[in-house]
């Protein structure tokens, strides 16, 4: 059923008798039974078909466009660059930014969104050309760093994935806003929604912030910041690696200083980091020292300054402990003796727990977190842009999706995500005879002027 058509007809009565105004229109119609405009690598302009630039297309009624991102040189740049098959390839730079910076090409996006609040939500889709979960720091451009970016070009006019986990709200409501998507490499798309690892451990200080670490089980250690709000739920900030090892603990004072201990991953030594966990969530790592051999090392702060770690024998169940001093970005380890003492639980701190467990058809090693309001929240970012899920992606990246794509000769998948309300895309949209019943919500082309797109999209109640 072409619901989206029969409310374009209703809309465009109310329109000619003069009892809508333009920038009410569609302000019932579910975003699911809406089509709109689309256009497929929207940054090649000119150069592959006959698209024109990002304002241009803006300006006759595209509502979706495309920018193919690479990271190859982000840790040089500060920034994500356009490209199909490389940076600069296939980048029709007339009235176009002059660079290739992802930054530059938001803005054009944003600058046109400002001027125009009555438009319909517009949605820009990153297709991930690069694996980014091998950015192993914001500051190499990982997904904390992406997400940074989309807030920075978009602010106000940015809806967020996270406010609207279950459903879209109407058209009319979204007016003026953009939407972002994650596409390409799954394995960014899957790391985008949860994190995975191995002995996780948590510290948490009086003023809500939270640091998590964990191995991943090959002999790599991450960790993750956050803050703890009121609700009890954890935004998470900052995402990275920091060493090698394995069965990682940490502590963190109030002055937002930590002191982390580990296990190297083929030995039983054991190492330690000072730490200063900064206003945004980064943390600045001192180098690490051997102060020990052992297993399965904790730690905790015993005052301003001071901490306590005890771990287990390499070769008996005889537990070991050592006194630490902080001193500027070192620890001075002393007193080590035999203790009767337990280890200490490196699981949680102040009401926050760290676990490992599947949500849903997610890995069995998927990052998890538990406070007194929230019950098995997901360790991730904070889920800024949507995620969407592909024909032939896994099970994983399907759980939760609002939007779905495939090529536009996959009429059955189409057809089908339509007709179970998902938003979907067709790419590659270049003949009237891939037209699906219902037709894909954002049927994105190589050719949106071609009488025969605009017709189609015209006949099924195009939104714009």
């Amino acid at each position: 059923m072409r619901r989206g058509r029969n409310a374009a007809v209703i809309v465009s009565t109310l329109l000619v008798a003069g009892v809508l105004a333009p920038g009410e229109a569609y302000a019932d119609t579910a975003f699911a039974d809406a089509v709109f405009r689309a256009t497929h690598n929207s940054y090649s302009g000119n150069v592959d078909g006959a698209k024109g630039s990002i304002t241009y297309q803006l300006d006759h009624g595209v509502r979706f466009v495309e920018f193919d991102i690479h990271d190859n040189d982000y840790g040089t740049t500060g920034d994500y660059a356009i490209g199909h098959s490389s940076p600069g390839d296939l980048v029709d730079h007339a009235g176009n930014p002059s660079s290739n910076k992802l930054r530059d090409w938001l803005a054009t996006v944003n600058t046109w969104s400002d001027a125009h609040p009555s438009a319909a939500p517009i949605v820009v889709m990153l297709d991930l050309k690069d694996d980014l979960t091998d950015n192993t720091s914001y500051a190499a451009g990982n997904l904390a760093a992406l997400d940074t970016e989309l807030t920075g070009a978009f602010g106000a006019n940015l809806v967020q994935a996270k406010d609207y986990p279950n459903a879209l709200p109407s058209i009319g409501t979204l007016r003026g806003k953009v939407l972002t998507l994650l596409s390409g490499d799954a394995t960014t798309r899957a790391a985008y929604k949860r994190d995975v690892g191995y002995h996780p451990a948590v510290a948490v200080n009086s003023h809500g912030q939270v640091v998590e670490v964990h191995d991943n089980g090959g002999g790599a250690l991450w960790y993750w910041t956050g803050q703890l709000g009121a609700d009890g739920r954890i935004t998470w900030l900052r995402h990275g690696r920091y060493d090698s090892g394995q069965t990682p603990a940490v502590a963190l004072n109030d002055n937002g200083q930590l002191v982390e201990v580990h296990q190297s991953q083929s030995a039983t030594t054991l190492w330690s980091h000072v730490g200063q966990l900064g206003a945004d969530g980064e943390i600045t790592w001192s180098a690490s020292k051997q102060y020990d051999n052992g297993v399965l090392p904790t730690v905790a702060f015993t005052g301003a300054d001071t901490v306590r770690e005890v771990h287990r024998s390499q070769s008996s169940s005889q537990n070991w402990q050592w006194q630490g001093t902080l001193s500027g970005s070192s620890v001075t380890w002393t007193g080590n003796a035999k203790t009767s003492s337990a280890r200490y639980d490196k699981s949680s701190s102040r009401g926050v727990t760290v676990s490992t467990g599947a949500d849903g058809a997610t890995p069995a090693q998927t990052l998890r977190y538990t406070t007194a309001q929230v019950a098995g929240g997901d360790i991730r970012y904070p889920q800024t842009a949507f995620d969407e899920y592909q024909a032939g992606d896994s099970a994983e990246l399907k759980q939760g999706a609002l939007f779905y794509a495939a090529t536009a000769t996959d009429k059955s998948f189409i057809t089908s995500a339509r007709s179970s309300g998902h938003v979907v895309r067709g790419w590659d949209f270049d003949d009237a005879s891939l037209a699906t019943d219902p037709l894909a919500n954002y049927p994105a082309t190589n050719h949106p002027w071609e009488d025969w797109y605009e017709n189609l999209v015209s006949a099924n109640g195009v939104v714009q």
